[in-house]
């Protein structure tokens, strides 16, 4: 009989893109103090001494800046902004956007921004983009702005974070009670019945229909363009007359997506973790898949190596014990010490989240051996991270909800039982191990009331400033290659490939990727095209 499969309603195939916190850091406080975990922990900034742009905390940009708006938006562009102490040394503000660019005397919602000012001499704003879609700019910085980055970027540049649109502070999309969010992550369906799909269409639309009551008007308009038109708002009331933007994972396409549209205003941009904007939703899904496969047959062959892994022989039978494992799971799901039920798919997340970082597979190796033993508690915990739910029982973040409200709008999906089934052949063939898990994404979007407003197609890049591309080797969530693609679309552009494991490079991985991207942002030289670090 086919084991029941198990996803949280309302979930996506394609893995969203996690903000750049090291895994084993924060599992390592959640968890067990007695966890041998790498990663670090993040500090909290030496206060500064609150000033502001210009006179006392308010910033008004300058005439000329103001006067580039595009028409209609004139009053955005040149809107005084306040930016107050907040969070034990940084600065932060709310941006007036319009809801819909193309009504720009509409509605208007509020971007959440924080900074953290330049100690040296400074060469202007650095926006930042930790990926997603969905995860907080804002959280980023406020959490990882001493330990992300460099202290000779952190003395040119105020470091900004922001929550895009739909993302937790910004005009949040709101669907879930954390308990109701708890029950979904429980939610049985087996998509190889009509039933089971069915099933889960009705949830979905459930869940939809409570996303539009709860979200508000902006609802509709939190794609990744009007995102990127926010972004060159933000950059003019920061009085930069060009951008410079750093931007990870999903982040990446933010990036591109605001070169094309506003090639003069590019300033420095790197983009780490690359996403082909020429991929449409179901290559990606796959490249990802695959990738992901890749990552895990990597990670055995690393804890066969060492002492305690739970895995043994080859690394084709460490891989067949993990998918032995998550099988039992999926057919005889099991209780974790606090009593919550640790579904197949809350399993494969477990096992998903780690990946992102090769300092973190430690943590997997530990969460393996007790799961092999029988107990799933750490597995769980380590997916709680993933889902950004405390200990406590809060979900700290929108970001799954967010996450799949603006690929609803940024990618037509295959939504027909046929064509669904048909990828779900797909990605079982390119990830044994994972596929089916990235499969049935069309379920979310088939019932979402919104449109998708975009068509994946190649960036066109037509500025004069060069923009750097970082890829990483056995990056699972941004399969190098992609970097490659991006780097092509943009043209005036140069590729920099670190040779490592895990996703993106700036921040965790070498002095090689460091000062190629610090001298790149400081002294504005770029990178040789085909750097390898």
């Amino acid at each position: 009989m086919t084991p029941a499969r198990r996803r949280p309603a309302g979930s996506s195939s394609r893995t969203r893109f996690p903000s750049l916190r090291r895994v084993a850091a924060a599992v390592a406080a959640t968890v067990s103090a007695s966890l041998l975990l790498s990663g670090c922990v993040f500090s909290v900034p030496a206060p500064n001494d609150g000033a502001g742009n210009g006179s006392g905390n308010v910033s008004t940009p300058d005439a000329s800046i103001a006067a580039a708006a595009p028409a209609g938006l004139e009053s955005f562009y040149s809107q005084r902004v306040n930016w107050t102490s907040c969070e034990q040394g940084f600065q932060c503000a709310n941006i007036k956007v319009p809801v819909d660019y193309a009504k720009p005397d509409g509605d208007s919602i509020s971007i959440a921004a924080i900074r953290l000012q330049s100690q040296g001499t400074k060469k202007g704003s650095l926006l930042v983009n930790p990926g997603g879609p969905g995860a907080s700019g804002y959280d980023f910085v406020r959490d990882a702005a001493k330990t992300h980055f460099t202290s000779k970027l952190r003395s040119s540049f105020d470091l900004v974070g922001f929550d895009p649109r739909g993302v937790k502070r910004s005009a949040p999309v709101t669907c879930l009670s954390d308990a109701e969010r708890d029950a979904s992550r429980e939610k049985v369906y087996n998509y190889e019945t009509d039933q089971g799909i069915a099933a889960a269409l009705a949830d979905t639309k459930a869940i939809n229909t409570k996303c539009v009551e709860k979200s508000g008007p902006a609802l509709p308009h939190i794609d990744t363009a009007s995102s990127a038109k926010d972004m060159d708002i933000l950059r003019a009331v920061l009085n930069d007359a060009k951008l410079n933007y750093l931007g990870f994972s999903y982040g990446t396409s933010l990036g591109a997506t605001y070169a094309s549209l506003f090639p003069n205003n590019v300033g420095r941009l790197v983009l780490d973790g690359a996403v082909d904007p020429a991929l449409n939703n179901e290559d990606l899904t796959a490249g990802q898949a695959e990738a992901f496969e890749k990552e895990l047959r990597t990670y055995v062959a690393d804890c066969q190596a060492r002492s305690g892994c739970p895995m043994t022989g080859s690394v084709d039978n460490g891989v067949q014990q993990i998918q032995d494992l998550i099988a039992d799971v999926e057919q005889n799901p099991k209780r974790a010490k606090d009593g919550r039920l640790v579904t197949g798919a809350t399993f494969v997340s477990g096992i998903f989240t780690p990946l992102y970082d090769n300092e973190s597979w430690p943590v997997l190796t530990q969460a393996l051996v007790a799961a092999f033993k029988g107990d799933v508690s750490l597995m769980l915990r380590i997916a709680d991270f993933g889902a950004d739910r405390d200990p406590n029982g809060t979900y700290t973040s929108n970001t799954q909800f967010a996450f799949n409200a603006i690929n609803c709008l940024d990618y037509p999906m295959v939504t027909d039982t046929a064509g669904m089934r048909s990828e779900e052949a797909r990605l079982k063939q390119l990830s044994p191990t994972f596929g089916y898990y990235f499969a049935y994404g069309g379920i979310n979007c088939k019932d979402w009331p919104y449109k998708p407003v975009h068509t994946p197609a190649p960036v066109k890049y037509t500025g004069s400033a060069p923009v750097v591309v970082i890829g990483t080797t056995g990056d699972p969530a941004t399969p190098v290659a992609w970097a490659g693609s991006l780097r092509k679309q943009l043209g005036n552009a140069s590729l920099v490939t670190w040779k490592g494991e895990g996703h993106t490079a700036y921040g965790r991985s070498n002095q090689c990727v460091s000062d190629a991207v610090d001298n790149y942002f400081v002294n504005g030289t770029a990178p040789s095209d085909g750097t390898m670090c």
